[in-house]
């Protein structure tokens, strides 16, 4: 291990509040995506990003949490980093991730499985809990190496993984399903009995947390200085994606159009690829974001406090609010006079009379999101107040 494959432990720095502030909007945000998912009129009908068929509002519905899963894994690995400028050595700090790593992978094929469908069927799809979960444990290996050499390993496989678009997983015969887990989002079937559909694949994904590990050097820097390099590396990383998406070669397996006016050529412009994540889909939602901990490094008030509470619990919330949303479905399934026991399956199989229209989607998504602000406080503080070990974990 060499000297600087670590950030200096005599640093000590306090949390950051505008890590948890941005940690808390994105999950309040992708709470408004499952609430969709699970309500909306529509979701069975079409894809909310289809031009020919969604509407501005519920486009955007849909594209705004684009930012939660990059924002997720890249502040997972910049959490990582804190935790080792704080106090952890870095076999400490390896151990943790591997460890908690491997825990996120059996908590989404368990618990978060269970969570979206309320059964274990023949369908399995692993998402974004699974990718943080294998990014952790590939991140437990590379934090042994120098932070430059982190910084790249991150940025090569985020920049260059497009050039692998052309790679089919019938390349690799009997070894496909490797190639979909690496780094094509396709469903494939296990046994007669079981599909497995690998949603997030890891390629992209580990090189979006490594970077957020490097990433974790800049927020050490004194407040002025640091601020300063945020805003301009989060508005290089946006006027980047406007460039390399404008020149329409590279860096997205789908290029944009003109439409057949002004409104659907920008949303056209702006519907980059999450399946693998794209370059341009990570510039696009990693670039505003940065230029967003800018500004809440000076903090938010009683607004940043308000996210900040989500922020400080996001598996717990993740956990809890994915189970709350899907009991909700139920119950308002039954009032609507359909058979509970159909909602005991994922939404995809709902009745397609069921649902509701955007604004009461909207209002649903208010609802949830304060009905479990209390309980996520409660948790914080039970966090804050005692260090048992297995509470650094959920």
């Amino acid at each position: 291990m060499t000297q600087n494959s670590s950030p200096d432990s005599t640093t000590k720095p306090s949390r950051l509040d505008s890590v948890d502030i941005l940690r808390g909007i994105v999950m309040v945000l992708m709470a408004l995506d499952h609430v969709r998912d699970f309500f909306h009129a529509d979701a069975l009908l079409f894809d909310p990003l289809d031009l020919s068929q969604t509407s501005v509002p519920l486009y955007f519905t849909r594209w705004i949490t684009h930012f939660c899963a990059p924002v997720f894994v890249f502040l997972a690995g910049t959490g990582a980093f804190l935790s080792a400028s704080r106090g952890k050595t870095i076999p400490e700090l390896s151990r943790f991730l591997w460890t908690r790593g491997l825990m996120l992978v059996i908590f989404e094929l368990t618990i978060v499985e269970f969570g979206w469908k309320f059964n274990f069927g023949s369908f399995w799809a692993v998402q974004v809990i699974w990718a943080i979960g294998v990014s952790m444990i590939c991140l437990a290996a590379l934090i042994h190496l120098r932070i430059r050499t982190i910084a790249i390993v991150g940025i090569i496989m985020i920049a260059g993984h497009n050039l692998l678009d052309g790679i089919k997983p019938e390349a690799f015969g009997n070894f496909s399903l490797l190639w979909k887990i690496l780094h094509v989002s396709e469903p494939t079937q296990l046994t007669p009995d079981i599909d497995f559909w690998p949603i997030y694949p890891l390629i992209p994904w580990i090189g979006v947390m490594a970077a957020g590990y490097a990433f974790g050097t800049i927020l050490l820097k004194e407040a002025r200085q640091r601020r300063k390099i945020l805003l301009q590396l989060g508005l290089g990383m946006t006027a980047a994606f406007i460039i390399l998406r404008a020149v329409n070669i590279y860096g997205d397996l789908i290029p944009w159009s003109e439409q057949k006016d002004t409104v659907l050529s920008i949303l056209s412009f702006l519907n980059t690829t999450k399946y693998p994540p794209s370059l341009d889909y990570l510039l696009m939602t990693l670039g505003p974001s940065i230029v967003l901990l800018a500004v809440f490094d000076k903090g938010m008030g009683r607004a940043g406090n308000f996210f900040m509470v989500y922020g400080r619990v996001p598996m717990f919330y993740y956990i809890i609010h994915l189970y709350f949303i899907h009991s909700l479905a139920v119950v308002a399934g039954a009032l609507q006079g359909y058979d509970y026991r159909i909602f005991f399956n994922l939404m995809f199989v709902f009745p397609k009379g069921f649902g509701f229209s955007l604004p009461v989607v909207y209002l649903i998504w208010m609802g949830v999101v304060l009905a479990l602000y209390p309980v996520c406080t409660w948790y914080g503080e039970l966090k804050r107040r005692r260090k048992d070990a297995w509470m650094s974990y959920i």
